[in-house]
């Protein structure tokens, strides 16, 4: 049996869909039948995705002699991850084939192409994450939110830092309650699960959901965006 595999983590304008994958794949199946997998929303960073799972069982069951990809990235930007898979496919008799990259386990040259491709692909990934690094200690060293949801108790602004317009943090009405989180904890005989208890009890929505528990407190207390940014700041986080 010869098996497809797609996958797309998020749609863009300039990336090839799931749909379009399978077809361009299919060319390669010479008249047989594939089997189709195909994950969709999800990252080739690591292998937790359902259908490739599934794939991957068949193949230990000896149900797939072949896999056809459109790109080798497809199926794992992760050398480490695709050096277990290539070992349970060459165990299991399977072959590997790349419709974009032009190579066919079956040969020498192919999978030598493999392991060369792969060290490219984690390099690729590896550079991009250290890009996003740099960029978030970049927006945070001129004063801006570095990224994602602001905490409870702050709201995103648009605001002009350096001559720039930048995104920042300004505290809401919640900040008081934030400030009321921490009074207690340092001040008072009290727990987590006490606090979350009056927040619940006065009538305030949790950060999720409408009721309150100590993993929601803890985060609150353990967020660095509610303290000064100075020395003990920096080396305590």
């Amino acid at each position: 049996m010869i098996a497809i595999y797609a996958r797309q983590s998020v749609d863009k304008k300039d990336s090839i869909s799931v749909e379009g994958q399978i077809d361009l794949c299919r060319n390669e199946c010479h008249g047989q039948e594939p089997r189709v997998y195909s994950d969709k929303g999800f990252s080739g960073k690591n292998t937790e995705r359902p259908a490739f799972q599934r794939m991957m069982t068949a193949v230990r069951r000896g149900e797939i002699e072949k896999i056809i990809v459109y790109r080798l990235d497809r199926i794992s930007r992760s050398i480490t991850d695709f050096g277990a898979i290539w070992e349970t496919l060459k165990e299991h008799g399977a072959e590997f084939v790349s419709i974009s990259e032009k190579f066919d386990t079956s040969t020498p040259v192919g999978r030598a192409m493999v392991y060369i491709i792969m060290v490219f692909a984690q390099l690729e990934r590896e550079t991009i994450a250290e890009r996003v690094q740099d960029n978030y200690f970049q927006r945070s060293k001129r004063g801006a939110w570095g990224g994602g949801p602001a905490a409870f108790g702050w709201d995103l602004v648009r605001m002009e830092i350096g001559g720039k317009k930048a995104t920042t943090l300004a505290p809401n009405k919640d900040m008081e309650l934030v400030k009321e989180i921490f009074h207690r904890y340092a001040y008072t005989d009290t727990s987590l699960g006490k606090i979350a208890a009056w927040l619940t009890e006065i009538g305030v929505s949790g950060i999720r959901r409408k009721t309150w528990d100590n993993v929601s407190i803890a985060r609150i207390l353990h967020n660095p965006s509610y303290v000064r940014a100075d020395a003990d700041i920096y080396y305590y986080y």
